[in-house]
């Protein structure tokens, strides 16, 4: 089993833009960047990417949204929430998972223009 790294607040503090860009997988049209690039390899967090994307290709109303603030709160028990809202606060995807070995108590992501990206990126 892979230990997870904390994410480095030096590092994080470093992503205002990216000049890369990384196609994924699951969905050929959906780009992230190099900040979430960081977190999905430092924190094993691919699966979170897997979510929005799948989210983003299945649900309708995540669709409809040309901007998404996704969400990952962690609880103490290692269960965890995604939510994905407009960025008024208004919730148009919730997912409960019983497990997550994320190494942070959360964390926030933007998906806009078919991209995912840190709050510092955009």
């Amino acid at each position: 089993m892979t230990t997870r790294k904390k994410l480095n607040p030096a590092i994080m503090a470093q992503f205002t833009g990216s000049e890369t860009f990384y196609r994924y997988g699951l969905a050929g049209d959906i780009l992230f960047t190099e900040g979430v690039k960081y977190v999905a390899d430092i924190a094993g967090a691919y699966w979170l990417l897997d979510i929005i994307c799948i989210a983003n290709v299945y649900e309708p109303k995540v669709r409809a949204e040309e901007f998404q603030l996704w969400v990952l709160c962690v609880g103490d028990n290692a269960t965890s929430i995604v939510t994905c809202d407009d960025g008024n606060g208004n919730i148009v995807y919730e997912q409960v998972l019983n497990f997550t070995d994320f190494p942070e108590p959360g964390i926030r992501l933007y998906f806009c223009n078919g991209t995912i990206l840190l709050p510092s990126e955009y």
